[in-house]
Parts: C-alpha cells; structure tokens; sequence
C-alpha cells in the first residue's frame, strides 16, 4: 500500500537571479525543496570560492541558563562529526591549502571555507558534515569547555573588548542583547551534555539555513553540490518557499537599564564608551545613521577623531559605531586614554554628540562621512570570501540581497536633512556610560 507521503508530488527548487554582481557575475538564489536557501555571487576573475553555511540562531536566542551556547556549539561542531575527526577535518583542510572557521553574533552563526575554485566541492562537503552530523560527546564538551572559559578570561583581559560587553548590559539589561556571546563563567561551567545536544536539534535545522558560495562558481554545480551534501536532510515533498518578507520602519527605542556602569580594573588606560537606543537594521534611516557615525567617529577627518586626538592628543583610539539588530539598535562612540584624562575625554565625546544631536554637522562633513561609507563597503568586498559574507547575512537578515549598487544609491541620497532628523532622535535619546579602568563605582556619577 502506498503512504499518503510517498504519494504526494515532490516539490520543485526555485531559482530568481536577484543582481547582477560587480565583476561581470551574477547573484542567484535557489529555494529547495524543504526550505533550504542557496545563494550564489559568480566572480569570473578570480580562482577562489568561499562557502558558508548560515544558521540563524546566536546569543539572543538563549535563556539566561542555555547563555553561551550558541559560541560553545560553534567550537564543538569543529571536534568532529560521524565520519570525521577533529584531526581529519583539520588536515584536510590543510592539505588543500584551505581556510575553515566560524564565528557567533547575537543574531546568527556562520561556519565558513575558503579554498580554490577546484576544491569547491570538498569545502561544500566538510562545512555541511560539520554543521549537519556534529557528534558532541561528552568527552569533547568537557575539553572544549577550558577552551571557552579561557577565551572568556582573555576578553576579560582585554578591557577595549570588555567595554563593549559592558555597554551593551547597560544598554538592554538582562534582555538576551545584553548578554554576552561567549556567555558567563558559570553559565558555561554548568552547561550539560543533554542542554547543549537539546538545543543544537532543536536549532540546527536546514529548513531555517543559507548556503552562500562566492567566487569563481556556476549556480547550478553549487545547487548540485549542496543538493548532494544535504541529502536526507531536507523533505522533497515539501515546497520551496520565497523567504518572507522582512519587516520594516522604525522600531520603539527603549531606556537603557543602568546609566552609568563601573568595572574597576587596574589597567594602564582607561577605556569608556557613551551610547543610547540606536535604530534596527530594518529601519530604512539606518543609511542616514551610518553616515552621521561616519561624520561623528568614523574616519581622521572626524569630529571625534579631531577633537580627541588630533586637536588635544587625548587618546589613540576614538571612534564611533553603529549595530542594528532585528527589532532594536545601538549608538555609541568608544576611547581610551590615560586616566588621568578620563573625564576631560568624556566632556568632550559628550560635548561632540550634544552638538551633533543639535543638527550642526556641515555638508562637506556630511558628504565625507558618505564618501567613507562607500568606500568602506565598495573596499570591503575586493574577495571571495567577504562577497560570500554579504549575501549570507543579507539573506540571513532580510531573506533578500540589496544589490550593491542598490546600497551606493541609498547612500548617496542621504540628505543633510535626514542626518539632521537621525542625529535628534537618536542622539536625543537617553544615554548610558560604561567605564573600564582603575575607577571607583560612583566615580562617573551623573556624567551623562
């Protein structure tokens, strides 16, 4: 007797060539069967191509006591799989002169392979196997756990990173954003076997996954390659679908949790950051808001970068930042500096936001900040492997690509009035202070 599975027509791959790609290629995307999402961007003049697998789970995703899971998955799934060792997928790798890795954000995992064009399907085959048919065993988790623990107290070591950790736990509070990637020293020294393996099932599944490939490809081999890798994994009867649509405008800002955060440490510089709310990436001012970093802290010719450095040879590093997430942001500019000079530092990062906020930035500062944005990006995307990373993200983060050219003439029809109107919402709103360095707790008291 026939099942009513096996009887149900098997579904059909779409293919949408979505842009054509700077180069003389094109970027296509394949749906399968299942859900699974392929996208390619063909680069005819080089003899790379760069893989990666996007799984959209990352730190936000956790509970406070699963915190740190997503980047303790991400170290495990490299320690073997079914088939092959940690050492096997190692010297495999190697022996084609090949680059593996992965990295963990708030919103997404990405495990990646750069290699030559030729070993295109090698890398396919390891970066799936990895992603697909990790084994996790206890053994491995405990080892694997020192590792993590010691990362941790590197970034403790290092308060340029702290800061930041810091700032975004002042920033969100206990809400998933403001907790840390790599997780706490105790959540990770408690987390299980059964808690990991639990959440990687549950998480890791190909239906939610993108398959970016860059560089010197055809869209039908890779589509055949991942069809091959994937195999048994994806249900054929399913049907392919369009990812939906992302959602957009602008979302509610909220107050940040603590205004002024402390982490005494006996460093030789002080490291601070001042921020707020900034915009999600949904919001369609971000173009608006990436200009006005550029304009306040992105560059030398910058306000900050002036003020603070060049003008007064208060600190080496200063600058600005900007990071949208789906439904919410963050604005900051960071220093370091003796600290002996932490508070005159501060009076001015604080004095160049207020003036921005106010709608002071010139025209000629606002068409550098545009001219530094599309550099930054245009510069930014000279290899297989950062092409391979715009689309992944794009289509991880918005189920669409944004054409290149697209993106430049978005930029460019920023207007001082949209600047003006991003820098008063933005700037305006409530701001909190993070301090890393040989302070007291209530030294920064009402700083801001």
């Amino acid at each position: 007797m026939t099942s009513s599975r096996a009887a149900r027509p098997l579904a059909r791959a779409s293919t949408r060539r979505l842009d054509a790609a700077t180069g003389g290629g094109v970027i296509t995307r394949t749906v399968l069967p299942g859900g699974l999402r392929i996208v390619t961007e063909a680069m005819p003049g080089v003899r790379s191509a760069s893989v990666g697998v996007w799984v959209p789970v990352g730190s936000r995703d956790e509970s406070p006591s699963l915190a740190g899971t997503s980047h303790f998955l991400e170290h495990l799934l490299f320690k073997g799989t079914a088939t092959r060792s940690a050492l096997d997928i190692a010297s495999t790798m190697d022996a084609v002169g090949g680059e593996f890795n992965a990295f963990t954000e708030k919103e997404h995992t990405c495990f990646y392979a750069t290699v030559l064009d030729r070993d295109l399907g090698l890398a396919l085959d390891i970066v799936s196997d990895v992603v697909l048919n990790a084994t996790i065993t206890a053994q491995d988790i405990d080892v694997e756990r020192g590792v993590v623990l010691e990362e941790i107290a590197m970034r403790d070591d290092d308060p340029g990173d702290l800061v930041h950790d810091e700032f975004a736990a002042a920033l969100f509070g206990p809400a998933p954003l403001g907790r840390p990637v790599l997780g706490t020293e105790d959540s990770i020294r408690t987390l299980s076997r059964r808690q990991i393996a639990g959440y990687y099932k549950r998480r890791y599944t190909p239906d939610a996954m993108v398959v970016s490939v860059a560089g010197n490809v055809d869209h039908a081999e890779v589509v055949r390659l991942v069809r091959r890798a994937f195999d048994g994994r994806l249900d054929p009867a399913l049907p392919s679908q369009e990812p939906r649509p992302a959602a957009s405008g602008p979302q509610t800002a909220g107050v940040p949790a603590k205004d002024v955060a402390v982490v005494q440490d006996d460093t030789e510089q002080a490291n601070l950051v001042v921020g707020c709310y900034g915009m999600s990436r949904h919001d369609p001012r971000r173009y608006a808001l990436g200009v006005l970093s550029a304009a306040l802290g992105g560059g030398m010719s910058s306000r900050l970068f002036q003020r603070v450095r060049e003008e007064r040879g208060l600190a080496y590093s200063v600058y600005s930042f900007s990071s949208g997430y789906a439904d919410a942001g963050q604005f900051g500019v960071y220093a370091g500096c003796q600290p002996g000079k932490a508070d005159e530092v501060l009076s001015l990062m604080v004095a160049e936001i207020d003036s921005v906020a106010a709608g002071t930035l010139t025209a000629a500062e606002i068409d550098r900040g545009k001219g530094q944005m599309r550099g930054g990006i245009v510069l930014g995307l000279e290899d297989a492997s950062s092409r391979m990373t715009r689309i992944g993200k794009s289509e991880v983060a918005y189920g669409d690509i944004i054409g290149l050219d697209d993106v430049l003439a978005r930029i460019d029809a920023v207007t001082p009035d949209d600047v003006a109107e991003a820098a008063a919402d933005v700037l305006g709103r409530r701001r909190c202070l993070t301090v890393v360095g040989p302070f007291g707790e209530h030294d920064f008291d009402g700083a801001v």
